[in-house]
Order: C-alpha cells, then structure tokens, then sequence
C-alpha cells in the first residue's frame, strides 16, 4: 500500500489522505463501503497493520516490540535509538529495512517522518515529552513507557502534548500495567464506592535488589566518556529522574489511584548505599493527602532478601491491600476476595498494548491514562524534591519552582 491513497466522492474530489490520517477516521460516517475499495478498509487482510516505529532499542524495546508484533496488529517498520549497534541488533531481529534504521540524539525526527502510523518511546525517560510531542505533531498515535518525565516541565509538555492528540483525533497511551488488571481494577472501583469507608491513612514501597549492576561496568571502565554516561543512564539522575520515579512510580501510581487525588505536600529523606552514578537507592517519604489522610512511603534498590511493591489504604471499616507480584484483596466488613495478578508485567504489557490497537480502530481518542500518570510522576517529583532538601514541600511549591532536570548530553553526536 502507498503512504496516500485517493479517496473520492462528491464532497471529497481527489482529496489525499494520509494512511495515519485514515486510520485516526477509519469507521467515520463520511467514509463507508459503498465509496471506499474493500482493500483500502481497515480490518481487512491488505490493510489490517498499524506501522509502528519503535523510538529506543535497548532491552524493554527489543522486549515489548516482540509483544507488539505478537498482538498481530502492528508491523514494525522502523527503529531509532542513540547507538547504532542497538538499532541494527533489533533491525536484525525485526527485520527492519537498513535504510529505516536510526541512529543520533535527534533520530527520531527521522523516523516520524519516515512513514509511521504510530510510535512506541522506550528510550531513556529524559526524552520522552520532547520525542513524544514531535510524534503528536508528527501526526502519530503515540505508546508512551512510564514514567512519562523526569521533571515539572516534562510532566505539563506531556499533558499538553496528549490534549493535542485527543483534538487531532490521535491516540496517547501511557504503559502502567496494574491498571489494567481486574483485580486491581474492581478493588479500586470498591474503595472508591466506599467499602472500606473514610480512608484515615496508607502505606506504598517498592523493594528490591540492585537493578542497574549491568549498567555499572561503563561508568567504571571510563566514566567521563559520553556515550557511556548514555548506557549507564539508569544510575543518571537527570536521565532517569532517580529511582523514586524511574521505578517506584509502580507504588505511588497505585497510591494515588485509590486515593484519586494529588498530595498536597510531602516530607523526606533518603540516600545511596552505591558508589557507582548520582542516583539515590533508598527513600522515606511522608505524604500529606487531602483530608488529612497520611500515605508513608519507602523504597529501596540494594541487597537482598524482601523484594515487593506494594501499596495499601486503610479506611474506617478496611483495608485494601495491593501487590504488584502477587495478590489483591479487600478485607473487612465488605470483603473482597480479589487473588493473584500472575505474571502482571507482561500481562499487563500486552493488555495495553491490545488497547492501543483497539483504541486506533475505534476511534477512541479520550486517552485517558495521561492525566493519572501525570498525576503519579509529579507524585514521585515531590517526594524526591522534598527528600534531597531534606524538608517539608508542598504541591504548589514545587509547581510554581518548576524545576528542570539538566542531562549532561555533551560529547554526544546529534
């Protein structure tokens, strides 16, 4: 199929209409069988694919592209990633022509323009609102991985950017995979109609081992050289956004999800155990919630031993309780059974990405998991804000300061 086709009738004379612009309007009134040739149809055998451009190669986007291509919906046509023999590694594998492989800091310009229906990000979080409005205004549905910024500004660039989707009948999907899971979905949904009653206080952590060990071999073989500090970006504060919201963002999405509202100020403290990057490994943290209700949070990535991620509130007459590798549950005086989640992230990996797809054929362009996930990083931004200061912060502050993360990106090539 060509990137135009011409589509004509009495009120739309040799217009042409770009295959992402079909694909946002497939199913409209204005279009039906009886003016459009059956195979320029979605849904049919020679026009049933989204292409998709993949914008980071590393190892969640090599992961979650099988995952795409798994779906049957997607072909990947496309790929972008600072290192070219990341791209080509993952070019190999999904057999992506070499003239629609990129490689630079700005590459995926290239890809955008280069014939995508959609784009999946999964580079590092630093860039995700700067490669992420490019694809809205690019014209592309964009699949967004969390978290969706590393600072104030980057979290209200990608508010905007998905509130410019919904107008431009595009979709903007951001991928946390306890939203879409039943349990999580009908403990919530019951908390919310208030069957554990007023909810006084909770708790949220994220515990785990050393998850960036990998990484730690270019910092130590040559920790000035630019590409390396690239490579090791998940022990980058800027380049991550720390660990609170590069991964404990998990527990505090799920926090803030219950409680459907926004801290209104927060307390804390932290550090590093490690010697390797400028990236904290362990938190506590005190949130202060509308109603006066009080959520503790900690994480740690060191050690070994407990790992979980986990979140529960707890009202007047029960308590949820929530766990990311295991199970879900209300109990009290109006009890939920609920059970085990199994393995929720790739489940839940897949479910989204099945929504995307659905949501690109049906013209549902509400996209409705930006405003919680915005929600939920400016959460992690305040807790670390108020930890390295080492005082009380609240909401509004930490709003009106509007502090943006600077990533060392010199030496890099453009």
């Amino acid at each position: 199929m060509s990137e135009k086709q011409n589509i004509s009738n009495a009120s739309m004379s040799r217009k042409q209409i770009t295959r992402r612009r079909f694909i946002a309007s497939a199913g409209a009134a204005a279009l039906s069988f009886t003016i459009i040739k059956p195979s320029l149809v979605r849904g049919t055998q020679a026009n049933s694919k989204i292409k998709l451009g993949m914008i980071g190669c590393g190892n969640r986007g090599t992961w979650i592209a099988s995952l795409f291509l798994n779906h049957g919906g997607y072909e990947i046509v496309s790929a972008a990633d600072y290192f070219q023999e990341s791209v080509d590694v993952f070019g190999d594998k999904f057999k992506v022509e070499k003239s629609r492989r990129y490689s630079s800091l700005t590459c995926y310009k290239a890809l955008l323009h280069g014939g995508v229906d959609a784009v999946a990000i999964e580079s590092p979080p630093y860039f995700h609102p700067e490669q992420a409005a490019a694809a809205v205004n690019a014209g592309c549905h964009v699949y967004l991985a969390k978290p969706i910024a590393v600072d104030v500004p980057g979290c209200s660039s990608v508010a905007e950017s998905s509130k410019k989707a919904t107008s431009n009948n595009q979709c903007f999907l951001v991928d946390f995979q306890t939203r879409t899971h039943e349990f999580y979905r009908e403990a919530v949904k019951r908390v919310q109609y208030g069957e554990i009653g007023r909810i006084v206080c909770g708790e949220a952590s994220y515990h785990c081992g050393p998850t960036w060990e990998r990484l730690y071999k270019f910092l130590k073989d040559t920790p000035v050289d630019p590409d390396n500090r690239l490579r090791a970006w998940g022990v980058d504060r800027a380049l991550s956004g720390d660990v609170i919201t590069e991964q404990n963002i998990h527990a505090l999405d799920v926090a803030t999800w219950i409680l459907d509202e926004q801290p209104i100020k927060a307390s804390g403290t932290g550090g590093r155990k490690r010697t390797i990057g400028n990236c904290w490994d362990h938190f506590s943290v005190i949130y202060t919630f509308p109603k006066d209700v009080i959520v503790t949070f900690n994480s740690k990535q060191f050690g070994q031993g407990y790992g979980d991620i986990l979140c529960r509130m707890y009202g007047t007459s029960g308590t949820i309780d929530t766990h990311y590798f295991g199970e879900v549950t209300i109990r009290g005086n109006m009890p939920y059974k609920g059970g085990h989640v199994g393995n929720l992230y790739t489940d839940g990996a897949k479910k989204n990405i099945t929504d995307f797809y659905d949501n690109i054929m049906h013209n549902r362009f509400s996209n409705t998991t930006v405003a919680q996930s915005v929600r939920s990083n400016l959460t992690t931004i305040l807790g670390r804000t108020a930890s390295y200061n080492r005082r009380e912060v609240t909401w509004d502050e930490m709003m009106k300061a509007n502090e943006k993360l600077e990533a060392n990106l010199q030496g890099l090539k453009a």
